[in-house]
């Protein structure tokens, strides 16, 4: 019987490699760990899982388990996955992927979204974009126009715009300035 382990906090391909070296010093070996999520072939104990727990805990990451928490964090990893591991441009609404990627309606994700988290999807998927724009920034190896299209903008100056209405900086501000104004994935 196959068991999964949702874990909040979960969020790069950094914390992968962590929570599976946690997993193997506890001697589970896990058939796939994806962003938020763990699959076993077998059924863990309480006491396996409590361990699970226990170890992972202390690096910042917990357990799930509860259903809505769960709906909650499978939301916020499509669109990790989506803005920040996949370049190239989206070839679908996001309330389409979200209902695809999830198994629910749109309208019960967003209303859930909000109500549990405080601010909408759509305001959540702009601060991960505006993130990701920061980082190409930094690493100062495209120019704004490609990461305009990379990032599915419309225009330079949409996407100008938007950078300036989160952050309170131009971009080519925020390039010149030098200073790591960038925000772990889990804090944005």
């Amino acid at each position: 019987m196959e068991t999964k382990l949702y874990i909040k906090n979960m969020v790069c391909n950094r914390c992968i490699l962590v929570v599976k070296n946690e997993l193997e010093k506890l001697n589970l070996n896990p058939v796939n760990i994806g962003l938020g999520e763990v699959t076993f072939s077998e059924h863990l104990t309480e006491s396996q899982t409590a361990s699970v727990q226990n170890a992972i805990l202390p690096l910042g990451f917990e357990l799930i388990d509860d259903r809505k928490s769960k709906i909650i964090e499978k939301i916020k990893n499509t669109i990790i996955q989506l803005v920040h591991h996949q370049d190239g441009q989206l070839k679908m609404n996001l309330s389409d992927v979200l209902k695809d990627e999830i198994s629910h309606d749109y309208n019960y994700l967003s209303n859930l979204f909000s109500d549990i988290e405080g601010t909408t999807i759509e305001k959540y998927y702009i601060a991960q974009k505006i993130e990701r724009v920061k980082e190409l920034l930094v690493y100062d190896e495209l120019s704004l126009s490609e990461i305009a299209f990379q990032l599915n903008y419309s225009s330079v100056a949409y996407l100008s715009n938007q950078f300036k209405k989160v952050t309170g900086l131009t971009p080519s501000h925020f390039k010149q300035i030098k200073e790591n104004k960038r925000k772990p994935l889990d804090k944005v």
